[in-house]
């Protein structure tokens, strides 16, 4: 099974509690940021 860096993300925040909200605010950037990430949308 392949295993992408959104996936890893989205599973450890998940695992942890996190809402998209939350660790956008620990990393200061948009919540949108992370569902971009999460979705494989964009890395940077």
């Amino acid at each position: 099974m392949e295993y992408n860096i959104g996936q890893f993300i989205a599973s450890k925040r998940k695992e942890l509690g996190y809402t998209q909200q939350y660790l956008a605010d620990k990393l200061n950037i948009s919540f949108q940021a992370v569902s971009k990430w999460e979705k494989g949308g964009s890395l940077s």
